[in-house]
């Protein structure tokens, strides 16, 4: 969990704006929406149509120096997945995607919940490794990986 320790020094609005993702005036719409709903402020430009996931997620990779894994070509393995039952799973938006000895790989889409993190570490018994995918991408996985159990 070394990654999530980091100084951050721009927010991930003024990220997407950097890169021409979003506009100020979107920005500024999004927090608005934010601090009446609450939510996370990706996820809020996500529903308003003003980013795509899969920005979302760059955009998180280059604040905080996850690196991204695009599910959709990711082989999970399947062993690894079993030492996070589906309820927990599904609860964090994350997917176990291999292991090696006692590093267990995950996929996540908020690499800084580190009360999953935590969590995962506890129930696996093993020390894990984050990359941050899309909500999609991993909902997709858990669907198609748990229901072959």
């Amino acid at each position: 969990m070394a990654g999530v320790k980091r100084v951050v020094l721009k927010q991930l609005g003024e990220l997407l704006l950097e890169r021409g993702i979003i506009n100020v005036d979107q920005l500024n719409g999004a927090l608005k929406v934010q601090k009446e709903q609450g939510g996370l402020i990706g996820r809020v430009l996500v529903n308003l149509g003003f980013a795509n996931e899969e920005e979302i997620a760059q955009a998180i990779t280059v604040q905080y120096g996850f690196p991204y894994l695009p599910l959709s070509s990711y082989e999970v393995n399947v062993e690894a997945m079993k030492l996070i039952p589906q309820n927990v799973a599904e609860q964090y938006n994350l997917i176990a995607i291999d292991r090696m000895a006692d590093m267990l790989t995950i996929a996540m889409s908020n690499p800084l919940n580190i009360q999953a993190v935590e969590d995962i570490e506890m129930i696996s018994h093993c020390t894990v490794q984050v990359f941050v995918s899309t909500m999609s991408d991993i909902a997709n996985a858990i669907s198609k990986y748990y229901q072959k159990k």
